[in-house]
């Protein structure tokens, strides 16, 4: 199998970094990812090694210890890490809150945070947003935060809460006024940035979900938990705006992530395609094998340009909802029939683990339905771009 990445039609940009993040992953082969999955353990070597090498704090302005790099840097180096065949999975998070805190949090909240955060000192890798009885369904979330005194007292339950056992803080969304008392559903939610250092135990209980993929995944449970006043980011009441403010950068970067894994299962199964002799000649010339590659390529490359167009439009501030949504969707899809391309090709030896074909495969079809679902997407572009009736 060679190491060179798969070509794209259009020049790809942030080359340096993306050497650089190649060559951080070089360092952890398919068997440590292999050994953590067995054990269902967390990457922190890995982790720490993107940390030192300033990667993961590329989004953070200069003057408060990043490198100040627009969003399309950050894709960069989310789609490098799953094109050579590791997950970002373990730190993407702190990429994509960035937005809320750097956007809605107060200055002081900034250099009392940011700093440790760029340099490693603290992780902000959970999001605590999802809950067992809502779902997609935000703004019906049940967690509570009620005004006591000079603190809020939480109490609730949010499920598929990533990495929050091996977080620092967490990004916590929580109804401040009952939706009864509210004119419109989205208004009433607060975000509170929780220091999970001073939580556990004291209010914050987690338990973690035996899940398919290795996303150190957990149920957290929140019972009477004291929060101060200076851990609410922005006003009161408009949280539910904050966090839709990241969430274009959010799909954008998983975007990249998927375009990553495509590039990835096209690289290993052209190979492979290129090398494995079956009744006299090698298995690529057999259009059966040969065409779900190309088609996946060709998905590939038209969904990047998608992405690059809502990476752009982001950067310029300007409205890139659409080509967010859209491009997660069409990359997450190309992944998919990569991935599915790559197992066929490789046949009865993709499922031996010792080649690191089905692990990925299982997680890129965690993008099939999250961060935001197909058909969520569907009735985004449905309802906001086509003006059909709202389904939901």
């Amino acid at each position: 199998m060679t190491d060179a990445p798969i070509t794209m039609p259009i020049e790809s940009p942030w080359g340096d970094i993306r050497e650089g993040v190649r060559s951080v992953c070089a360092k952890f082969p398919n068997e440590y990812w292999m050994r953590l999955d067995h054990a269902s353990e967390y990457p922190t070597e890995f982790v720490n090694a993107l940390t030192e090498a300033g990667y993961l704090g590329c989004l953070i302005p200069e003057e408060y210890g990043g490198s100040g790099l627009p969003l399309s840097a950050g894709c960069a180096v989310l789609e490098a890490i799953h094109e050579a065949g590791c997950n970002a999975a373990a730190c993407h998070a702190q990429m994509y809150t960035m937005g809320t805190v750097l956007k809605h949090g107060s200055e002081e909240q900034k250099r009392k945070y940011l700093p440790d955060i760029a340099s490693g000192k603290l992780r902000l890798q959970a999001f605590g947003v999802t809950e067992p009885t809502t779902g997609s369904d935000t703004t019906q979330l049940k967690t509570r935060a009620e005004k006591k005194g000079n603190k809020y007292i939480v109490n609730g339950q949010k499920v598929w809460t990533s990495r929050v056992m091996h977080s620092d803080l967490m990004l916590l969304l929580a109804r401040t006024t009952p939706l009864d008392k509210v004119k419109r559903r989205t208004e009433g939610l607060s975000v509170f940035l929780v220091d999970l250092r001073e939580a556990k135990g004291r209010g914050v209980e987690m338990k973690k979900i035996d899940a398919m993929i290795n996303h150190n995944t957990c149920e957290v449970f929140f019972d009477n938990l004291e929060v101060p006043p200076d851990a609410l980011i922005g006003e009161e009441g408009q949280g539910f705006k904050y966090i839709l403010s990241s969430m274009n950068a959010e799909r954008l970067l998983i975007s990249a992530e998927c375009l990553g894994d495509a590039r990835y299962f096209i690289r290993r199964a052209t190979d492979y395609a290129k090398e494995r002799i079956v009744f006299g000649n090698p298995i690529g010339k057999n259009q059966g094998v040969q065409f779900p590659i190309a088609r996946a390529y060709a998905e590939l490359a038209a969904a990047e340009l998608l992405v690059a167009k809502g990476c752009a439009l982001f950067e310029a501030g300007r409205e890139c909802g659409a080509e967010a949504n859209m491009g997660k969707m069409l990359a997450a899809e190309a992944a998919w029939h990569a991935a599915e391309a790559c197992m066929q090709t490789f046949g009865g030896f993709a499922y031996a683990r010792e080649y690191g074909i089905e692990r990925k495969w299982r997680e890129c079809r965690l993008y099939q339905t999250a961060p935001i679902s197909t058909n969520m997407v569907l009735a985004f572009v449905g309802q906001n771009i086509l003006g059909m009736p709202r389904s939901y």
